[in-house]
Formats: structure tokens, sequence, C-alpha cells
């Protein structure tokens, strides 16, 4: 039930329209009651004749005193309706006549509009929550962080805001449409049905026990192949999205037919747990409609054989009777598939309160240091880090870095030279140790106020499917367009801009597919540029280049670090030699320090990456 609670958190936001929209409930019963009603007098009309009125057959066992009491509970009710019918039947048959089309045109537009008004009301209320919820984990999912997103699928949070929400809204709609409309529907015609006749209307009421441990046992069911079938979707949209992703690899290795044989084996699994839970789904249904007419069957046969020997209803009233009957069933089918609406709906709910329950490991203290400026220093104080308590990524890393000081980072692959600077934004936090900045503990300082203090180039470039002017001053809306030039002067990239089709507008696609590796570091440099960060982070940037765009980008990076504090990830030493010092990292350690000549002249790793590289 907490699931339940927590989305009509969601839903009390927009009561005005969920009020609004009961409200169009309650008329619209109302109105679809009269029109029912309306057609006894008019068949009346067509088929009045004298009626000799046999008296009723004695009850067994029936006190005149129960007697007295059902007649004085009908009574105002049947005033009421000869009060009408005289009205109508005062004047001729073709007056009459005329009198009742108009009423049942009357009943109808109304019931009409009203059921218009409701169906819209609930359609803002409906929407609007799958916007408000799907927004709330857009927002959760971008505080998380990055340890989140490496140990969950894309494709399966994709599934969560889409299919899963979609989900909530169908069991939105069942709980406050179905659960109100349909049951008052339901009173309305039974109502109806015992003034007619209670015998006949009781005979209907003995189906309903059954219908409900059908429903019930549905339901459970159901909950169970909702979540498979939501696990299966999230594997398609894996799956799907990385291929797209990683199309360029796909066909490198002409690996096509491998990934469409694994999409169809997901696309596989998942049909056939939506058949399943179609056929649990749509179980509750059929039975639920053929034990109806069953009771409406008896109802035909038994009720028919009174009217026929005239000591039952009068004929009009028994067709009156058959209409409400029949009417009744509709819904009493929509109202049994409302338990797998919400069994699907809590499912998804359970699902996605799950993910947003969920808190991220890197996040703010209380009262967290608002930090302006750089001013001084960056000291890493014996700092180690592991992913997930396995083995150590970093061991006991001591260094300080004075502001203004460029530092380079060299050593074979999975030595830790990335996992370290990605410790100085704070995406991720040391195990042991501390990194200070101007002596405040990182995890002291506010987030926001410390990665604005930063500027990240890496090797993968991330542009978006916007133009080069947005993807430039990407989150900066008070920049002027001189500004932006300027920046991407710097970064040696103004003159390719211009060549493009529209110039700063032309839109570069799906993580910038429509320019080189080249122009797109050199637009990642640009963005950097423009938020002048005095720290500055550049991991591998230039190591995916040829030789004329490395060039161009490594000028634009050398005119980037003037001034700046700069850490340097490169596996090309060419690029490092002048930095102010040389950390070597292996296994985690740092194993040499100092500058390019110091480590060049002494044996050690340093020395040998020198060799290999420089030995033409």
């Amino acid at each position: 039930m907490s699931i339940y609670f927590r989305i009509l958190t969601y839903v009390r936001r927009y009561w005005w329209h969920l009020l609004g929209s009961l409200v169009c409930i309650l008329f619209f019963t109302i109105f679809s009651s009269a029109s029912l009603v309306s057609i006894i007098p008019f068949l009346k009309v067509l088929f009045q004749q004298q009626r000799v009125e046999a008296p009723p057959a004695p009850l067994a066992n029936v006190s005149d005193v129960q007697t007295e009491l059902e007649s004085s509970l009908t009574r105002p009710i049947d005033e009421l309706r000869q009060a009408l019918e005289n009205w109508i039947l005062t004047s001729g048959k073709l007056e009459a006549l005329e009198k009742l089309c108009w009423i049942i045109l009357v009943l109808i537009l109304l019931k009409g509009i009203f059921g218009y008004l409701q169906t819209y009301f609930m359609a803002y209320v409906e929407q609007a929550v799958m916007r408000d919820i799907r927004n709330d984990l857009y927002r959760h999912l971008n505080r998380m962080d990055l340890a989140f997103f490496h140990s969950h699928r894309t494709g399966e949070l994709i599934s969560k805001i889409t299919n899963d929400v979609n989900l909530i809204n169908n069991g939105i709609s069942a709980a406050f449409v179905t659960l109100t409309k349909n049951p008052l529907l339901i009173l309305a015609y039974l109502l109806l049905a015992f003034y007619l006749s209670w015998k006949l209307t009781l005979a209907v009421l003995i189906i309903l026990p059954f219908g409900y441990l059908i429903i019930r046992l549905v339901g459970s069911r159901l909950r169970r192949e909702s979540t498979i079938s939501q696990e299966k979707m999230a594997d398609v949209t894996s799956v799907l999205q990385e291929t797209i992703s990683g199309i360029r690899v796909v066909k490198a290795f002409a690996m096509e037919e491998f990934e469409i044989k694994k999409f169809f084996r997901e696309t596989y699994g998942y049909f056939r747990s939506l058949l399943r839970m179609t056929r649990v789904r749509n179980l509750s249904s059929p039975v639920n409609e053929f034990l109806g007419t069953a009771i409406a069957v008896g109802i035909l046969w038994f009720g028919g054989r009174q009217v026929l020997e005239g000591n039952g209803l009068a004929p009009e009233e028994f067709m009156a009777f058959l209409m409400v009957i029949f009417s009744l069933m509709q819904p009493i089918k929509e109202l049994s598939s409302v338990s797998t609406r919400l069994h699907e709906a809590l499912a998804a709910g359970d699902r996605i309160f799950s993910l947003m329950d969920m808190q991220p490991a890197i996040r703010n203290k209380p009262n967290a240091i608002q930090i302006q400026a750089f001013e001084k220093e960056i000291e890493f104080q014996n700092v180690c880090f592991e992913y997930d308590s396995s083995e150590p990524v970093l061991q006991d890393i001591s260094f300080t870095v004075q502001k203004g000081q460029v530092i380079a980072l060299v050593g074979p692959s999975g030595a830790g030279k990335s996992t370290l600077v990605d410790l100085i934004p704070r995406f991720y936090d040391p195990t042991s140790g501390c990194i200070l900045l101007d002596g405040h503990d990182l995890r002291d300082l506010d987030i926001r106020s410390l990665r604005r203090l930063l500027g990240i180039v890496t090797q993968e470039t991330i542009l978006f499917n916007d133009t080069v002017r947005n993807n430039i001053a990407y989150g900066m809306d008070d920049i002027s367009q001189d500004q932006i030039e300027e920046a991407a002067r710097i970064a040696n990239a103004l003159r390719f801009i211009q060549e493009l089709p529209h110039g700063f507008d032309t839109v570069i696609g799906d993580r910038g597919v429509k320019l080189s590796g080249g122009q797109r570091q050199r637009l990642a440099i640009a963005r950097a540029v423009l938020k002048n960060p005095p720290i500055l982070i550049l991991d591998e940037a230039t190591s995916a280049l040829d030789s004329e765009s490395e060039l161009l980008v490594q000028q634009a990076i050398e005119r980037l670090m003037e001034n700046r504090t700069s850490f340097v990830i490169a596996h090309r030493l060419s690029t490092i030699l002048n930095a102010d010092r040389i950390l070597v990292l292996d296994r985690g350690r740092i194993v040499q320090s100092g500058t390019h000549e110091e480590l060049v002249q002494h044996p050690g790793m340093y020395q040998k990456l020198y060799q290999m590289q420089f030995r033409a």
C-alpha cells in the first residue's frame, strides 16, 4: 500500500481537476440512469393497451408488515413516476412521443457532455502525474554518482522512465475513473433494477462472489507476470541502445547478423512474457462475461414467463429491466479489469520508487562549504581507492600541486591515472585518505561549487545533438556571440566552424557524428575555454587523433592551459615534455616523480616509456 500512497502524493497536486472529473462522473451517472428510465414511458406510448391487473399471488411466509414496508419505500418513486407519466401522456400519443424524443435527446446530450468533461479532467491529471514522475525520476538519475551508472544498464533505466511510467498511468485511470464511475453506475442500475423487480435483481447478485474470487486470483498472477515483462522490455531497450551507440564497432567487425540474432532473442523473450501476461489479463473478462450472460439468460426465461402469465412486470417494465441488466454488464466487465491494472501499476511503481529511493554515494554534507575560487594548492594525502571492495586501484597517493602548475600523469594502462583525476571533481570519493583544496577536504565542499572550478576534456568527447553554438556555450545562458567566437578561435575551431553549412547554427548530430574526431575535440576545448575554469583536467585528449588534428588540438590545449592549474594524462610523452611535474603511476602507486629532464636521466619506468616512443 505504501507504493499506492506514494502515487497518490502526485495525484493530489491536481485535486481540482480530479474533483471536477468526479463531479462529472456523478452527473454522467445521473443522466445515464435517466436515459434508461425514459424508455419505460416511451414503450408505453408505443404499445399502450388496457391491461387487466391480476391480483398478486400470495407470498408464503411474508407478513403484512413487510409488505407495508416495501410499499412505503417505493411509494415516493411511484408517485414521481406517475406524475411524469401523467404529464407526458396527458395529450395525444403523437405529442407524447415528441416530448419523449426531446427528453431522450437532451438526456443523451447531457450524458455526452459530462462524459467528455470527465475524460478531459482525468486525462489532465493522468498526463500531469506522468510528467511529474518522469521529471522526478530524471532529476534523480542526474543526481546519482558515476558508480550507479556503471552498475545499471542504460536500457533498463530508459525502460523505467518510459514503459513503467505508462503502467502507473493505467493504474491512476483504474483507481479514480473505473473505481468511481463504474461502481456509481452499478449502484444506480441496481437501484433501478431493485425498484423494477427485487426478485430478479437478487438472482443477478449471486454471481458476484464468484467473479471477485476469479479477479483476485488473476490479479496476483498478473503482478508477477508484469514484473517479468518489464524486465524483458529493459533487456530489449538495452540491446537496442548498445547497438546504436556502438554501430561503428558492429560494422567494423561485420557483426550485424550477430547483433540481429541477439536482438531477436530478446524480443522473443519479451514476446513470450507478453503472451503470458495477456493470457492472464484476458482470462477474467470472458469468464465474468459468461457468468453474467448465464444470469441474464436465466432472467429472460424466469421474467419472460411472469410477463406472459400476467402476474409479473408489465411488458414495458420488463423490457426496461432487461436494458438495465444488460447495461449493468459493461461497468461490471470494466470493473473486473481494475485489479489487474492496479497490480500492473503497483509493480511498475515498485520498480520506479525503488530506483528513486537509492541515494547517491557522492552527495553534499549538511551545510556544505560554498567555494568561490581556487587560491593556493591541491593536496593528496595518503589517498587510497578501490571499486566495490575489490583490488585497490590507488594506494597511498600523496603529492601537492601549487596553483598554476602543470602536472602530468603517465604510466601503463590500468595504472590508475584516470581514477586519480576522477577523484578531483568527486566523481568518486577516496576509500581512505583525503584530498584538500585550499585546505578544505573535498568532501566538505558543495559539489556544484567545486565542479564550477573545473574544466574537463577527455579522450571520449561528449557532444549533443544541437547546434555548434549551444555545444560550446553548454549550460551558459548569458554568453555573447563574440565570446563564443573567441573561445572557438583559441581552440583552433573557428575556421572549420565557419565552413560548416550554417556556421555556428549547424546541428552536429548525436554525439557530434557529423564532425571529425579532431573537430569534436576542438569543440570540447572551446567549451572548456568559455567556462574559463581555474583547474583543468585533460584525460588523453589527443590520443585518438591523426598527426594534423593532434597538432591543432595540442596548440589549442597549450592556449587553454595558460595560467591554469592542469592535470594532464597522456600516453604520448611528446605532449608533456614541459610539464612542471610528471607523476609515473604503476599498479596504483606513484613509482617516480619529477620533471622530464630528471626522469629521463634515471633508470625506471619513465625512461623505458621514453625510449620506446622515441627509439627512432
